[in-house]
C-alpha cells in the first residue's frame, strides 16, 4: 500500500471530499469577488477579504458535512470556534500569496496584464489576477486542509483550554 494512502493526514478519501468542498467554496469566492467589485467599486485586491468572508461561511457547512465526516460529532460550537483560527491564517496565506504573485508577475517578472471579454457578456476577466487568486487559493488550500484535519476536526483539548481562558 502506498504510503499516501496509510498517511493519517493525506488520507485519499478526505483529501478528495476536502478538495471537491474546496473546490466548491473556490468558484464561490470567484463569483462574489466579481460581485463584490462591481457593486461597490472596490479593487480586486481589496475584494479578497469580503469575497472570503462569504466563501467561509459556506466553507464550514461543505466542510464539516463533507469533508472530514464530523457531522455527527455534536461539537459544532468548538469546530467553528476552531475553524474561525484557521480560516485567519488561511486568509493571511490567501492574500499574501495572491497579491504577491501578482506583483511577482507584474512588477518583478515584468509580465503583462492579460484580459479575455467572456462570450455574451460585458464583464472583462483579468486572466493576470485570477491566476494570482488561483496561488494564493492554491497555498491556502494546503494549509487549511492540514489545519482542518489535524484540528479544526480533531479533538485536541484546545477549545476547552480557550474556554478556561476566556472564563
Amino acid at each position: 500500500m502506498s504510503a499516501l494512502k496509510e498517511s493519517k493526514i493525506f488520507n485519499v478519501k478526505d483529501l478528495i471530499a476536502y478538495f471537491l468542498v474546496a473546490g466548491t467554496g473556490v468558484i464561490i469566492q470567484l463569483i462574489s469577488s466579481s460581485l463584490i467589485q462591481d457593486w461597490f467599486d472596490i479593487s480586486w485586491s481589496d475584494s479578497i477579504v469580503p469575497s472570503y468572508i462569504v466563501g467561509f461561511i459556506v466553507g464550514f457547512i461543505l466542510t464539516k458535512l463533507f469533508a472530514f465526516d464530523a457531522r455527527r460529532t455534536n461539537q459544532a460550537r468548538r469546530e467553528m470556534v476552531k475553524f474561525l483560527m484557521v480560516a485567519g491564517v488561511s486568509l493571511a496565506i490567501t492574500k499574501m500569496f495572491t497579491v504577491g504573485s501578482f506583483w511577482l508577475a507584474t512588477d518583478f517578472l515584468g509580465m503583462e496584464i492579460y484580459t479575455v471579454k467572456l462570450p455574451f457578456a460585458k464583464k472583462e476577466v483579468n486572466l493576470t489576477e485570477m491566476g494570482s487568486y488561483l496561488i494564493g487559493m492554491g497555498f491556502s488550500f494546503v494549509s487549511n486542509y492540514i489545519l482542518h484535519k489535524t484540528f479544526t476536526f480533531k479533538s485536541t483539548g484546545f477549545y476547552n483550554r480557550l474556554k478556561v481562558l476566556i472564563r
